[in-house]
């Protein structure tokens, strides 16, 4: 008991504060994310070739783009992008600095998660909705995104580990969180200690995650 108390004493403000840093990290950029992954996911669903209104050439470019960003391993992409994220916030580390490289990483999945959900709906629905004279704008906010939220809200699970990973990832190039505090001192210091509590400290985040995305979409699948 000793041990531990003495542990928390010396390592549990900076633990804290990692776990804040992290938690700032994933919803802040995975929100900004969803903002321009859902109009892109929509656009790509809408002009792909069973969509509401096939755009061939438009679906194509979009759809390489995205699969070109997201072949793209973040660990590079954080450093590729340090003189624009520099540009745009003033900084390269810290919560702020990575929010950038986070955002341009999460987007394009964020996308493909929404596109694969629309893909899901039943086209009975889509199909009463065109039926009834609804333009292209109504039928996504009618009879789409309404019949994809449980779906919707699987993928924001999701999408929310993976940023996760993508936080820790980002602790080696000083962007703080739990990542950081692994890297500095379970790695470079050899504290097995401190790595062990930021591994559990992760796979906790993720189960609560995980578990509350799997209860508020079965609450909203009326299905």
């Amino acid at each position: 008991m000793g041990n531990v108390n003495d542990f928390l004493a010396q390592y549990g403000n900076l633990l804290a504060q990692g776990t804040l840093d992290t938690l700032c990290m994933l919803f802040v950029s995975t929100a900004i994310s969803y903002v321009f992954g859902l109009a892109l996911g929509i656009i790509l669903y809408v002009t792909s070739p069973h969509g509401l209104k096939p755009m061939p050439i438009t679906n194509a470019v979009l759809g390489w783009l995205v699969n070109m960003a997201r072949s793209i391993p973040f660990i590079i992409l954080i450093v590729a992008l340090m003189p624009l994220t520099r540009q745009l916030v003033g900084t390269t580390i810290g919560v702020v600095g990575v929010t950038p490289p986070l955002v341009l990483a999460t987007t394009p999945f964020v996308a493909r998660m929404v596109e694969q959900s629309l893909e899901e709906v039943d086209v009975s629905s889509i199909e009463a909705a065109v039926a009834f004279g609804a333009s292209i704008p109504r039928i996504v906010v009618s009879a789409l995104l309404p019949e994809a939220l449980p779906s919707l809200v699987r993928g924001g699970s999701i999408t929310l580990i993976t940023v996760l990973g993508y936080t820790a990832i980002a602790g080696a190039v000083g962007a703080g969180g739990l990542g950081d505090i692994a890297i500095r001192y379970g790695y470079y210091r050899y504290q097995d200690d401190i790595m062990v509590v930021t591994i559990v400290l992760l796979i906790v985040i993720v189960q609560i995650i995980q578990s509350l995305g799997n209860i508020i979409a079965k609450r909203i699948d009326h299905r």
